[in-house]
């Protein structure tokens, strides 16, 4: 039988959904070894939060927004669909998945176009791989109307995935050009595996100003792409890289000159709001949406993203931080494994611990 690229490039996009959705077995979260210092006398009320996020060019009314996901095939391109139709619900920005399928195949653009048809007036990202030309990015910026472009990082992904790539060597070089040439936002991503300090020092030095660091603890790509190998043998990998934690705190030496996203394992209103105190600027959800979505429908998925927002407003009012600025003030205990690699790699947790009102 002749091997057809594209009716296989739709069937992986098929079954990442599915096997995102079916992938549960998610590690203690390093989430937990975060604690706030609570203090008694908040002194705001819940009515003075304000999760509005102004950044350069972009402008979130909420700190959350529906990561990259899906699209390119049929089943994903509803799915598309109906997370536009809750990003417009709620007010937050939207990514689509990667684009590539509609990019080398019209027939599949509509996939990814849906999103904004039924979200015209909303914040959308567009997302490639590191690997594309210029060309291919300014064309994927085009299909969507986008506000912003990601670009997303996964190589560990590709190296276990059957026919996935081998050779990243013209990353960083290619990365720096389309910075170069595209005249809105520009958010490097990596898919779960999270960053370190050194990957984060060479973006900035090629002018790389948004980054989502996106952990592991959340959707699993190792795991993913090791179930539709034959022979399944790389599980043992599936603990591989940074938690969203962990890299958080990688890159606070960098939270003033990058506007970092957080993604990654992010459960509940409470891992998002910690995020936000590491210094995060935005944070992203995906499983979290989709499984509401795929299990109980579009408006009980608006419905919880309502929930996630009136919930970091409590939070942040029992804390007594007004804003995300005032947020970052308030002092956050660390310890467990992340106590232990910060030890290690020389990040000062004493700080954190003891910084803004006490």
């Amino acid at each position: 039988m002749e091997f057809d690229e594209n009716k296989e490039r739709e069937k992986r996009k098929d079954e990442h959904v599915q096997l995102a959705l079916l992938d549960d077995r998610l590690p203690p979260s390093h989430f937990d070894h975060l604690t706030f210092v609570h203090h008694s006398l908040p002194n705001i009320g819940w009515s003075d939060i304000n999760l509005h996020v102004v950044l350069p060019d972009l402008d979130l009314k909420s700190p959350l927004y529906i990561n990259a996901m899906t699209g390119g095939s049929e089943k994903t391109g509803k799915i598309n669909a109906e997370l536009a139709i809750i990003a417009k619900a709620t007010g937050i920005a939207m990514g689509v998945g990667s684009q590539h399928a509609g990019l080398r195949n019209e027939s599949l653009a509509d996939t990814y176009r849906i999103v904004r048809r039924n979200n015209p007036e909303g914040t959308i990202f567009a997302n490639v791989g590191a690997d594309v030309l210029l060309d291919f990015a300014l064309n994927a910026i085009e299909m969507l109307e986008a506000n912003a472009l990601q670009i997303h990082l996964n190589a560990p992904q590709e190296l276990i995935m059957p026919e996935g790539e081998r050779d990243f060597t013209g990353w960083l070089s290619q990365i720096e050009k389309i910075i170069k040439h595209v005249k809105i936002p520009v958010i490097v991503k990596e898919v779960g595996f999270g960053m370190s300090r050194n990957t984060l020092r060479l973006l900035k030095e090629i002018g790389v100003q948004y980054v989502d660091i996106s952990g592991r603890g959340g959707t699993n790509f190792i795991g993913i792409e090791n179930r539709r190998r034959e022979k399944q043998e790389y599980d043992y990998l599936r603990g591989w890289g940074q938690t969203t934690p962990i890299s958080l705190l990688e890159a606070q030496e960098y939270m003033n000159d990058m506007m970092i996203f957080a993604s990654g394992g992010i459960r509940n209103p409470l891992d998002a709001v910690k995020c936000l105190s590491l210094g995060a600027k935005a944070i992203g959800l995906a499983s979290p949406i989709l499984r509401v979505l795929q299990n109980e429908g579009t408006e009980r998925a608006i419905e919880e993203l309502i929930n996630w927002h009136e919930q970091m407003k409590t939070i942040c009012t029992m804390l007594g931080a007004r804003n995300m600025e005032e947020l970052c003030a308030f002092p956050l205990v660390i310890t467990g494994e992340v106590r232990e690699w910060c030890e290690m790699r020389g990040i000062d947790i004493v700080a954190i611990a003891n910084r803004g009102r006490l």
